[in-house]
This record gives structure tokens, sequence and C-alpha cells, in this order.
């Protein structure tokens, strides 16, 4: 694991670790048809197995955490920002559930993006997102992103593809500026295959306490599966950039998919390696005075 100290002015951290290594998409073309939805990569165990490995987790993270947030509230700037990306019912929310859910609330910031408003459509597409940005060491996730806007956009035609076609650069500018600020930003494309997401959401039409998560529409946007395959394919093709990687996370298994997601997280901690502020107070001092009272 290698262990970033933090970075001079306009440096720019960029985490690296056994599974970040192996997850991380390639520069160049992508064909995500090349992709095993049902891989296991970095991990040889079951299903069982992996539940436990996950668990097992959690005092690690959360320990690289609050590493991160005690920095942060010291003067530090580093933070992290997980952007999950993926098809209907790939699991951005049962990520955020069993991976996030192993941290501390304090520690976090959770957006969920849905369609914007017609004031911050008037704003320009990354400006909702600037403000959802998480602060000095705080772990923030993002729940959909500013990707939505060369995805959904472009599958539905809701802007001119000139407009489109300019967010890539906008984008990556964007990663560019923000990661120069102390922003670790790692953006993970949950994976899975057509066949799963029918599974998926068959599977809630047979489950009565599941119909609220049933969205009709979703159906709809089925149709558009090798149109939305593409759009996808060109965001990472064309924004994944050595400050700001996309990771593609094989996501038919559930378990698999949130124990990776979470150990991508980790590593990223222990890259940055935050380390406990030191006092800015007598601590032997402090000691007597307790002592007195």
């Amino acid at each position: 694991m290698a262990k970033n100290k933090s970075p001079k002015p306009g440096e720019v951290d960029v985490p690296t670790g056994k599974l970040l290594d192996e997850l991380r998409v390639p520069p160049g073309a992508v064909d995500l048809s090349a992709y095993d939805t049902r891989a296991t990569t970095g991990f040889s165990g079951s299903k069982d197995e992996g539940k436990v490995a996950l668990e097992q987790l959690g005092d690690e993270v959360s320990d690289w955490q609050e590493r991160l947030f005690a920095e942060g509230r010291k003067g530090g700037q580093r933070r992290i920002l997980l952007v999950l990306q993926g098809m209907d019912t790939s699991g951005k929310g049962g990520v955020i559930r069993h991976g996030a859910g192993l941290m501390d609330p304090q520690g976090l910031r959770i957006t969920s993006f849905k369609a914007p408003t017609p004031a911050e459509k008037r704003r320009g597409f990354l400006w909702r997102i600037r403000q959802a940005l998480p602060g000095p060491g705080i772990v923030g996730i993002f729940d959909r992103s500013h990707y939505e806007d060369v995805l959904i956009a472009r599958v539905r035609n809701l802007v001119a593809p000139p407009v489109w076609n300019r967010r890539y650069d906008q984008i990556n500018e964007f990663e560019a500026e923000v990661t120069a600020a102390g922003v670790t930003v790692v953006k993970c494309f949950l994976h899975i295959s057509r066949e799963e997401q029918k599974a998926r959401l068959l599977a809630r039409l047979d489950d009565p306490t599941k119909h609220w998560k049933y969205n009709p529409g979703d159906v709809d946007e089925r149709q558009l599966w090798p149109a939305y395959a593409e759009a996808y394919q060109a965001a990472l093709e064309r924004c994944n950039t050595a400050d700001a990687p996309w990771y593609v996370i094989p996501s038919d298994r559930k378990w698999y998919r949130n124990w990776a997601v979470t150990t991508l997280l980790l590593e990223t901690l222990k890259g940055l390696d935050p380390q406990w502020p030191p006092p800015d107070f007598d601590v032997e001092a402090e000691k007597a005075r307790l002592e007195a009272t």
C-alpha cells in the first residue's frame, strides 16, 4: 500500500492499492461487454465469507475515516468524494447502506441527485454538484452525479449533441480543479448485466415489501439499454483521467459489490495516510488542571 503524505500546493493525491489497481479502468477505449459482471476480482472466498469480510473492514475503515475527519477539524484540506454510477438496480443504495454504514455519520455527506429543478438548470449543470462537495475531512458520497448530464441527458436527448459533447471536457476540468483543492475522487461504475437487472426488477414485483422501490419507468429505460451502454462507455473513456480515474465494479453479486467498494474506500483512506493532529495545548498542564478540580 502506497502512503501519500499531505500534497504540496498544486499536487494531487492519487491513491494506490491492490484492489484499486485491479479495478481501475485502463486508458483508452472501453468495451463494457469485456467486463464480467459476476467476477469477484480480488476475493477468492464464498458469498458468506464475503459478507464476513465486509463486516471485518468496519473497525479499520472507521478508524481511518476518523483520522481524516480529525485532520480536517484541525486545518487539513483533504477529503474524499465517492461517485456511484450505474444502471437502475445496480445497487448504489446498497453500497451506501452496507459500506458507508460502517463509518461515523458525522464524517459523511451523502447526496442523492434527482432531476435538476428549473432554477438549477439555469445555473449550469455543475452548479448543484459544487454545492454538494464534501468539506475538509469529510467522505462525500454521490448517489448519481454530474455524469447524469452525459448519460440520461444524452440518451433521452434532453440537450442537443453539441451541448453534451462539450460536457466531457467541462467535467474533466471540474475534476482537475477539485482534486487540486484536496478532493480525492473515487468514481465507481456499478456494472450489472441486463439479465441481472431483469431478475432484480421481477423480485421487487414478487415482494409486496419492495413494491415501493419499483418504478414502471425502469421498463422503459430497459428498452434503451444499448444506448445507455454506449453512453457509459463514452463517459468511462473520455473522463478517465490520471487524477480522477474510473473503477468498474462487477455488481451482479451484491455481496461482492459492497465489499469491493468498501475496500476501495479503505485503500484510498490508507493511501492518504491521515495522521492524528498533535495537541495545540500542554497535555501535562491540562492533566494537572483536571486533577485539581
